[in-house]
């Protein structure tokens, strides 16, 4: 491993061959002597192959499967030791104060005693790859961490120790004897990505933790300093250019800034000790982040007194927008005055990687995402307000957070924020507040759009390609720069940002798009060939809507049951969001009829239990915020037998479905749309606003899943009332089990087609008349962009010859879509 990670291989090299006494032998080559040109190609070889040969393939992800479970016992008995009132418990309860000082007021008991837990297990990791410096005796939050598990010590038991021990041996064997930071910093790159992420999982889930390509990052540094001397006649190397990494995880961008050339060697030592900064909150992260910056700092520097890197801070940076002081009288002191000294530096640039994440998956995983009221009130006040979006969730993403606070921490307002983040927001129509706030806070705004979105399919996922974080992420990529000289307002009060912009190409596999942004180099290399964009009314930048499709019907009214609606719909609906798919849909009805009984009596035997104290066991049952708040209320659920019905998951791909009370997540309308099994209806399903996938739809018979379509929304062909007591049934409504059924049709868009195409057109007419336009090629391909970004409008035909052609087309592909089981097989 060691050939492999050095930058030389040894001058000396004896072949040895082991054989009988008579084939024996050796020859040697002195160090410094003269190579043939064989014997050169010949050691080049050797050392090739002993790596792929003799070189450990021990990954440490092996080990931290069983690292984990060990951590997983350790913290079950550091609970068990903190739960009993007593000294102990009182050392514990000061240690979570001074975190939640540090940190964020929010920080649990949990989360506490598991950062214990991580510093017990991995600090003999640091001791094993940095030998050559005390570092967990030296670094200011190790050193508090240590002082904590000191008062709370426990031994390990043997056998846990003994597995434990193997495994820090083998992080000395695979660090012990390399001679340089770039071969340290890719030890550090392995024992992150392959050891932390499957060792501590959930906390990698709940932050969106990603490590960043080398590639992407020296772009951005390199980015940085061409901008910062074109627009602001200043460089990296310059005093009182500070930089800060908010978001710093293995501390990449602050090493490959040390190794850049942009700062000279005499400025060296003032950059390191004043005028870098860096952030992190996970506690594994801030250890392998410091060790990182200081030996690649040291190995530039030359040999001499340690120097610890006093920039970085464990903190939660979005934490810092709340409040306006850092507590010093605590465990973390010295952790405490770097956070202070930090928040008075004058910040220039703003770099990095910011956390991905939305939120949990599932509520089982327990991880909710950190809330953040006075930096979500400053996002609702610009982004959102500026959208003209109904669903804004993603307008409180943590990177859209990241970008939030980088604008605000630039002193006085001027400077650069550089981030390479989800690219999610260049395109989406919900974040049409976000694109128009940065064009009015920055005077110029550079993106590289290195796409991959993994979200897509078919030929669109062909040309997305490649991601250049690998299975790190599903989501497009770009590269952001936002520049604010504060010049422009002088020009013109009312002047928007200019936009660069670059589009890495389509069928590109990651391996090339790295090796694009590689020679590229920097934003502002002549080779990125910049197009500048000029934003549509719509603030669209790229794939703009056309005018056209604003002036067509609405399928959706803007009230729902508004009889008086200008649309073609009275009323839709997302589809079925369950929140537990795997209990509530099964091919077998006797097996979803056992799934239900079982999950129901688990729920219940949970009722009146905190948040906290909830069983999230996955394998009993799948918590959402529904089901979370009835059990805290103790509300009891039963087995409904009407609820056993039919639903549609996927395409064509129909199961029985309990539409049971309370295990919906989210039952939209279709209590009014499929009241019971006895109640006959169709459902349009088409994508919902704002998707990645080319449009789509279906019409269905059942009751659809919301991901049937992406994100789907659902257009009825009728909507059932219960009827009153004592009311007086309809003919129409006889044999309807007791419920009124009108079209879901509006008498607007009768009237409108009446009036075009005859007296004798039928709202049923209408439905199908649709459903053909939506399957349209010349419809789908004249409006991609907007179908997309907003939820289809219906043009209408020019003659009523053509309307009768497309009613009977969208009838015959209604029949067969909804009919598919019983067709012939082709």
């Amino acid at each position: 491993n060691k050939i492999d990670l050095n930058k030389n291989g040894s001058d000396k090299i004896v072949v040895d061959v082991v054989g009988t006494r008579e084939t024996g032998g050796t020859r040697s080559v002195a160090s410094g002597a003269a190579y043939t040109q064989d014997e050169l190609d010949l050691r080049a070889k050797i050392y090739a192959k002993m790596v792929k040969k003799v070189g450990t393939r021990r990954y440490w992800s092996l080990w931290a499967e069983e690292v984990a479970k060990i951590a997983a016992r350790h913290s079950e008995r550091l609970h068990g030791i903190i739960a009993e009132p007593g000294p102990k418990r009182d050392e514990f309860l000061k240690f979570l104060d001074s975190l939640r000082e540090n940190l964020n007021p929010a920080v649990s008991e949990e989360e506490a005693a598991d950062m214990l837990v991580q510093h017990a297990l991995t600090k003999p990791v640091f001791d094993a790859v940095f030998g050559d410096y005390d570092f967990a005796g030296s670094n200011v939050v190790s050193m508090a961490m240590q002082k904590t598990v000191d008062l709370l010590h426990e031994e390990i038991p043997e056998k846990e120790r003994a597995a434990l021990d193997e495994f820090y041996r083998s992080v000395a064997e695979r660090a012990e004897g390399i001679d340089n930071a770039e071969g340290r910093q890719r030890v550090i790159y392995e024992l992150y990505d392959k050891f932390f992420r499957t060792a501590f999982p959930r906390m990698s889930e709940q932050l969106g933790i990603v490590y960043t390509p080398v590639e992407c990052v020296d772009f951005i540094v390199n980015s940085v300093e061409d901008v910062l001397r074109k627009e602001f006649g200043q460089s990296l190397t310059d005093r009182n250019v500070h930089v800060i990494d908010p978001f710093t995880g293995t501390g990449t961008f602050m090493t490959r800034l040390l190794q850049s050339g942009h700062i000279k060697p005499k400025d060296l030592p003032r950059k390191y000790a004043e005028e870098l900064h860096a952030n992190e909150i996970v506690l594994l992260a801030y250890y392998l982040a410091s060790v990182n910056i200081e030996n690649v700092y040291h190995d530039l520097a030359g040999k001499g007194v340690y120097t610890p890197f006093e920039g970085i801070c464990l903190t939660d940076t979005f934490a810092l927008y709340e409040k306006s002081n850092v507590f010093e009288t605590n465990d973390f002191q010295q952790n405490s005055a770097r956070v202070q000294r930090q928040r008075k530096s004058p910040i220039r640039i703003v770099i990095g990687n910011p956390p991905y994440s939305i939120g949990q998956k599932s509520a089982n995983d327990n991880a909710q995402n950190q809330r953040y009221p006075r930096l979500e009130e400053k996002i609702a006040e610009t982004y959102a307000r500026k959208s003209s979006a109904n669903l804004q969730k993603g307008l409180y993403d943590s990177y859209i957070k990241a970008f939030r606070w980088a604008t605000d921490r630039l002193e006085n307002g001027k400077g650069i924020v550089a981030f390479i983040s989800n690219a999610g927001w260049l395109d989406a129509s919900a974040m049409d507040g976000f694109r128009a706030t940065l064009q009015d806070e920055f005077d110029s705004i550079y993106v590289f759009n290195l796409r991959g979105n993994c979200r897509t399919s078919g030929e669109l996922r062909k040309k997305e390609a490649g991601n250049v974080f690998g299975l790190g992420s599903r989501t497009p990529i770009a590269i952001t720069l936002l520049v604010r000289t504060g010049n422009r307002k002088l020009a013109a009060e009312n002047a928007k940002a200019r936009i660069y912009y670059r589009d890495i190409g389509d069928y590109l596999s990651r391996e090339k798009k790295l090796e694009i942004v590689r020679d590229m180099r920097s934003m502002l290399d002549p080779k990125m060939n910049l197009v500048e964009i000029t934003p549509n009314e719509k603030n669209d930048w790229i794939n703009q809507r056309d005018g056209l499709f604003d002036t067509l019907i609405p399928m959706e009214p803007k009230k729902k049951y508004d009889r008086e609606a200008q649309s073609v719909f009275l009323v839709n609906s997302r589809g079925l969001e369950t929140a537990r798919d795997a209990w509530l849909y099964n091919f077998s009805l006797a097996e979803l009829k056992k799934n239900i009984g079982r999950m129901i009596e688990f729920y219940n035997s949970q009722l009146g239990k905190p948040k906290d104290d909830l069983d999230y066991d996955p394998t009993k049952i799948s918590w959402s915020s529904n089901l979370i708040s009835a059990a805290g209320k103790s509300e009891t659920i039963t087995v409904q037998d009407s609820a056993f019905t039919n639903g549609i998951y996927r395409p064509f791909n129909r199961q029985h479905l309990y539409h049971g009370d309370k295990v919906v997540n989210r039952r939209g309308q279709f209590d009014d749309f499929f009241p019971t099994p006895a109640q006959k209806n169709r459902v349009i399903c088409t994508n919902g606003a704002g998707v990645t996938r080319p449009f789509s739809c279906l019409m269905t018979d059942c009751i659809p899943d919301v991901q049937l379509m992406m994100n789907g929304q659902c257009f009825p062909l009728y909507v059932y009332t219960k009827e009153a007591k004592g009311e007086q049934m309809t003919l129409f409504d006889k044999g309807n089990g007791g419920y009124r059924c009108e079209s879901g049709i509006t008498d607007f868009m009768l009237a409108r087609c009446r009036r075009e195409f005859g007296e004798k057109v039928t709202k049923e007419d209408i439905f199908y008349y649709i459903y053909a336009v939506l399957h349209s090629p010349d419809y789908r391909a004249r409006f991609e962009a907007d179908l997309k970004k907003s939820l289809a409008r219906i043009p209408l035909c020019r003659t009523g010859a053509e309307f009768a052609a497309f009613v009977k087309a969208g009838r015959k592909l209604g029949d067969l879509h909804c009919g598919y089981e019983k067709v012939e097989p082709w």
